[in-house]
């Protein structure tokens, strides 16, 4: 059992890096931050049951599938709406909609297509802003490492959207 202290500890050590593996995921800081707030929520609400011990292995698969359930719940948000056939309120045509939809789509795809750890440093350099140093401390690898991935990821992303 999990008491307060233990709990806020736990939080406090895990929460950011819990947020960052989200976030590379799913590239949205907002939903990474929600889904793992839940997770330590969840967390809390099961703290009877837990055991003392090694609890970061729980945390992650509560936020992998904290993601699944996100991002399969997004996908039906948008499947509704696309039925619905409303519009996003933002004055574009349905034209304008559809390429920024298709323009999504594809670099989501092309985002996938990334070795893992491409995709991880990509999104810390472009979407958190992180400066190459700081993403080769937090993943322990060389700075030329960190440039070599962000060449590959920008090579891939041309080669797809030329």
């Amino acid at each position: 059992m999990l008491n307060k202290e233990e709990f806020k500890e736990m939080f406090e050590m895990n929460f950011d890096e819990i947020r960052d593996f989200i976030f590379y995921r799913c590239g949205d800081k907002e939903a990474a931050s929600d889904i793992t707030q839940e997770v330590f929520l969840r967390v809390w609400e099961k703290r009877e049951d837990l055991k003392g011990g090694c609890i970061r292995p729980l945390l992650y698969k509560m936020a992998t599938d904290g993601f699944i359930n996100h991002y399969k719940s997004e996908q039906r948000r948008m499947n509704y709406k696309q039925r619905l056939g409303e519009e996003d309120g933002c004055g574009l045509s349905p034209e304008e909609e559809m390429i920024g939809r298709e323009f999504a789509a594809a670099y989501t795809e092309a985002l996938k297509q990334m070795p893992e750890t491409q995709r991880k440093v990509y999104l810390m350099s472009r979407e958190s802003g992180m400066k190459y140093r700081e993403i080769a401390g937090r993943l322990r690898v060389s700075v030329k490492t960190v440039e070599k991935h962000v060449s590959a990821a920008l090579r891939l992303l041309r080669t797809k959207f030329r």
